[in-house]
């Protein structure tokens, strides 16, 4: 992973899960990581964790990706401290699954915000340095459920066919311009996603059900080599699903 020493990698929703994991493991391959999330004292956390285990240093920034403003700060914050943003990664997410029935307009809402807006924001924010240096590299989180739909996904599933849909027609644009974009999409994953849910029906449909589920740092792996690869390779799309045996 030498391609990724050096590196400024700016990570949305850091605070916990496949955001910490992908901090964490891009440091330990030398990458400068900034660190972006709205809780900071998980950030400090992670910060201080990352110069102890790594020897790296590493910015936090308080940010909230459906605040175009503040994801604006998020890269010029970067620039300032590391001199570029060489690598993007729209990280944060929320997973509010609900049946259409219950009418969760608000929770739609939120999900639209963070999920697509807030890959937006980040886009807008860092594409301009990207292109002005001649290269870098976006990797947007979709998921599994951006590739099928299942009872009680289709707002949620709906805003990540919508990341997809972005990272593919952002790979057909820039690619002659040197910016390389990378869609992960993990299967079910241990992390607080689902701590977001509040429709009791769909409570009740996952209560019994046994699930296997990666760990977070079997996506940051991926995202690492996605990364690592040479800057004449771009890796477009990684799925990542749990082995069910």
């Amino acid at each position: 992973m030498e391609n990724v020493k050096d590196k400024v990698v700016v990570i949305t929703g850091a605070s916990s899960g496949i955001g910490e994991a992908i901090a964490l493991k891009s440091a330990e391959a030398g990458a400068k990581v900034v660190l972006a999330a709205r809780r900071t004292d998980k950030l400090e956390q992670l910060s201080s964790r990352i110069k102890s285990e790594t020897g790296q240093e590493s910015l936090v920034v308080k940010t909230d990706v459906t605040n175009k403003g503040d994801v604006e700060q998020l890269v010029e914050k970067a620039k300032a401290e590391f001199g570029a943003v060489d690598v993007l990664i729209n990280n944060a997410g929320v997973m509010q699954l609900s049946f259409m029935k219950n009418d969760k307009v608000d929770e739609w809402e939120r999900m639209v915000d963070v999920n697509i807006k807030g890959v937006l924001f980040g886009i807008h924010a860092a594409l301009p340095s990207m292109l002005e240096q001649g290269g870098g590299q976006v990797i947007n989180v979709s998921s599994v459920a951006g590739h099928e739909v299942f009872p009680s996904s289709a707002v949620y599933s709906a805003t990540k066919y919508a990341v997809r849909a972005l990272s593919m027609g952002m790979e057909k644009e820039l690619s002659k311009a040197g910016v390389r974009v990378t869609n992960i999409s993990p299967g079910a994953v241990e992390s607080e996603l689902t701590e977001h849910i509040t429709d009791e029906d769909v409570l009740g449909m996952f209560k019994d059900r046994e699930m296997k589920k990666l760990k977070a740092e079997d996506i940051a792996n991926a995202v690492v080599y996605a990364i690592g690869q040479p800057s004449t390779v771009n890796v477009n799309e990684v799925v990542v699903r749990p082995m069910q045996s």
